[in-house]
């Protein structure tokens, strides 16, 4: 029989963020309604850039300032990049800038590096920043969840689950991956939170030589993936992800050991998830 680990299940009762010390956003993890209604903290006091609607060239090259920029290996989950085609998972309609200009501003109101939760190795970073607009019940991107739970009997929807082994750059270890198609679950919530993961430019450089890449950008902190969903704090790594990890960089993954308590704590939550 599943069960939630005790740390999980804390983590749901409470819904809240349980992210370390050094992150002051603690910010409740509520329906969008609470969320508008709620009084002014650190979610909403920052200062939000407008959001362009102009349509970009696909493929056209970006500029940034900040100390987060989008990765090339993110430019995948943007529409304005033909990678995007060939990709899954959360796409983004805003452009790669515009995108930057809001984390960037969330990121500096937050403290900065004060503001980053620590993620599965030294060199790897979360910002949780807000899907929802101040003071308002707008969402600032049309991102979807990204996993959902794995229900059985006559109506469940593990019927729908398929596998299959995927890269995700063509110099990667194809590796066994299970997910929903996307149009076998019907329309899905949107997520009123980003998980912004980062990887410290050192790490990149490491990975970039070992696959023959190029980030060409000296910013402390590149943004390798964004996830949809409805929490503000990191969900568990997917198990075979955490494999490939450790098989180095020369397989596509970073180089961190396997270890066995993170392992299985990424078990006991994609055990009844899958994404989508």
């Amino acid at each position: 029989i599943f069960r939630r680990s005790p740390m999980q299940q804390q983590r749901y009762r409470e819904g809240r963020a349980t992210v370390g010390t050094k992150n002051p956003l603690k910010i409740a993890t509520i329906g969008i309604r609470l969320l508008a209604a709620r009084a002014p903290s650190a979610a909403t006091a920052f200062a939000l850039p407008v959001r362009s609607v102009a349509r970009v060239t696909r493929g056209a090259a970006t500029m940034s300032t900040g100390d987060l920029v989008v990765d090339p290996f993110c430019y995948r989950q943007f529409r304005e990049h033909t990678a995007s085609e060939r990709y899954a998972g959360a796409i983004f309609e805003a452009s790669v800038a515009d995108f930057e200009k809001y984390v960037n501003s969330f990121y500096v109101s937050g403290g900065g590096e004060a503001s980053l939760a620590k993620g599965y190795a030294p060199f790897c970073k979360h910002l949780f920043v807000p899907n929802v607009l101040p003071n308002s019940q707008e969402f600032w991107s049309d991102v979807r969840v990204g996993a959902l739970s794995i229900t059985e009997g006559p109506d469940g929807n593990f019927r729908n689950l398929r596998s299959g082994y995927e890269a995700r750059t063509p110099n990667e270890l194809p590796i066994l991956s299970r997910w929903f198609p996307r149009e076998s679950v019907g329309a899905l919530p949107t997520a009123t939170w980003l998980d912004v993961i980062l990887y410290s430019r050192e790490q990149i450089d490491i990975e970039n030589k070992a696959m023959g890449n190029d980030s060409r950008s000296r910013a402390p902190w590149g943004i390798v993936s964004v996830k949809g969903q409805d929490v503000d704090f990191e969900l568990p790594m997917q198990p075979i992800t955490v494999m490939r990890n450790a098989l180095g960089s020369e397989h596509g993954g970073s180089g961190v050991d396997l270890k066995r308590e993170k392992y299985m704590e990424a078990i006991d939550y994609w055990k009844d998830h899958a994404v989508v």
